[in-house]
Formats: structure tokens, C-alpha cells, sequence
């Protein structure tokens, strides 16, 4: 089918080396991975096609960077079936919070089961084909408001300020995956639409995946970035390792230049905050 054949095949994670021995602030949550299974069935049509990565990868990244808990995002590529991210949160209860993808419709039994298996919100994925829309909020956001949850948005910058009148108008809070997808050579008005975001009170953004960001070879304009959300509200910033990477068919990061750069971009009386506490409010309190 031609919407499948445009679905490339992803390139597979570097293999770790962390010759530094980097080590991530005690109680660091990783707010952003992804892992496949070898025999689910996939969307169509659909942006990308993974590779298998199974959790075992994930925990290997873990035990090198000292990561002690995770986050894991259902993938657009399986739609509306959550199957293997529930699978996984099952086997890692506690250790695990999971984001899900479902029907506006869902009824109240089924939230409070993914709820229990320790699901903490719901996937908006403007950026991907079989991504769920922004119109079902309003079905949607009463019903998880009252367990908690929050809205996870994957959007561009020109809906930045959208997701935070969306949080406003539906008392419910959201982040932003990505930086918003923004340009940092150079940022123009996004970052203060950023800024302005997470000012509210309502909105988290995640400063993960800079190498899908447009940025000088030397992420100055990452480190910018960083250095002024961090001065604006460094608890509403969370950390994401992005694992597997997925959507990369050219050239592939190495897991310890990432974790490198974002110890190096924020000021270091902050990194309790973004690596460990902030995470640790959004994802556990409830």
C-alpha cells in the first residue's frame, strides 16, 4: 500500500558507551520513551515504521545513566491499541508511568482500569498520521481531569499558544513534547510563546530531542533555549531521553552526547528540578 511504503523504517539506537560514566541526579525520571514489540500490528497509514526495542534496551540505558524511573509514550504508529505499553507497565509496576492514545468515547471502567495499571494521562498528536486531534478534549478532558491526568502534546510551535489556552479553558494540564518542535537558528517568537506557556502554571514542556531541532553544530541555540525557560520556570521543564529515537533514517545520536548536552545546558542548581523532582510531582503524586 503506498501509505505503508512511505512509512520508512527508523535507524536502530547507537550502542551505548557512556566512556564519561555520566551519571543523571538521583531519582531521575526519563519523561519520554518509547518501546515496540515485535508481533503488534501497526497503523496505516502511518509517519514511520519501528524497529523492535523492547523495554530491555530502555533499562540498559538506565543502569548506565542512573535513571531511576521512566515515562512511557504510546507511539502514534499503534493508533488507538495500547496493548504493549499497558503490557510493560504491568510488569513494571511502580517504576513505570505510561501516556496513552484513546477514543474520545472511552468509558469511565476502562479509565479507572488504566488508571490502576498507572496510566497518568492522554497523547495529542498533531505531527503524525493515526495521532488523536485536538477536538477530542472536549470529551475527553472532563473525565481525566477528575483522575489527575494530564494532556501530553505533540504539536509545532504555531500551536504552542493554543495548548495553553486549551489547558486554561478545560482546568486540566498539559505538556509539550519536544520543545515544541521550534527552530533555535534562530528561535523567532516561539520561545516566547514557550515562556509564556509555562508562566501559566498550566503547561510543562519537555526539553527533549534537540537533533529535531534546527540548531548550530554546537546547540548554542539549544543551550539558549534551556538557559531561558530555566530562568523563567525551571518546575514547569522536564527531562526525556526520546529512547529509541524514533523517525531518524539518516544519522543516529549517541544516547551519552545527548545526556551530556542537556547536563551541560541547564545551570546546575536546577537539575534536581528538571531531572528528578519535577517528574516526580507530574507523574507519582497521585
Amino acid at each position: 500500500m503506498p501509505e505503508v511504503l512511505d512509512a520508512p523504517l527508523c535507524l536502530p539506537p547507537r550502542p551505548l558507551h557512556n566512556a564519561a560514566h555520566l551519571q543523571l541526579p538521583p531519582g531521575t525520571c526519563d519523561s519520554h520513551v518509547h518501546v515496540f514489540a515485535s508481533d503488534a500490528p501497526l497503523a496505516s497509514p502511518r509517519s514511520y515504521t519501528p524497529r523492535t526495542e523492547t523495554l530491555a534496551g530502555w533499562l540498559t540505558l538506565a543502569e548506565s545513566f542512573g535513571i531511576a524511573r521512566g515515562v512511557l509514550v504510546q507511539p502514534s504508529v499503534y493508533g488507538l491499541d495500547n496493548s504493549v505499553l499497558l503490557a510493560v507497565l504491568a510488569e513494571q509496576r511502580g517504576r513505570l508511568r505510561g501516556i496513552v492514545v484513546i477514543a474520545p468515547d472511552t468509558g469511565e471502567t476502562e479509565l479507572g482500569r488504566l488508571d490502576r495499571l498507572g496510566v497518568r494521562g492522554v497523547r495529542i498528536n498533531l505531527r503524525n498520521k493515526a495521532g488523536l486531534g485536538l477536538e477530542a478534549l472536549d470529551a475527553l478532558a472532563p473525565r481525566i481531569r477528575n483522575l489527575g491526568w494530564h494532556v501530553q502534546f505533540q504539536v509545532g510551535p504555531d500551536a504552542v499558544a493554543t495548548v495553553a489556552e486549551l489547558c486554561e479553558r478545560h482546568a486540566i494540564g498539559g505538556v509539550i513534547d519536544h520543545l515544541a518542535f521550534m527552530s533555535l537558528d534562530p528561535p523567532g517568537t516561539a520561545l516566547d510563546e514557550l515562556s509564556r506557556a509555562i508562566e501559566s502554571g498550566r503547561v510543562h514542556v519537555k526539553i527533549s530531542a534537540p537533533y529535531r531541532l534546527r540548531d548550530t553544530a554546537s546547540h548554542e541555540g539549544y543551550r539558549n533555549a534551556l538557559a531561558t525557560l530555566a530562568a523563567r520556570r525551571p518546575d514547569r521543564l522536564l527531562w526525556g531521553s526520546d529512547w529509541p529515537h524514533t523517525e531518524l533514517f539518516d544519522t543516529m545520536p549517541d544516547d551519552d552526547d545527548l545526556v551530556a548536552l542537556s547536563l551541560a545546558a541547564l545551570p546546575a542548581d536546577t537539575h534536581q528540578l528538571v531531572f528528578a523532582h519535577n517528574a516526580e510531582q507530574l507523574y507519582w503524586s497521585n
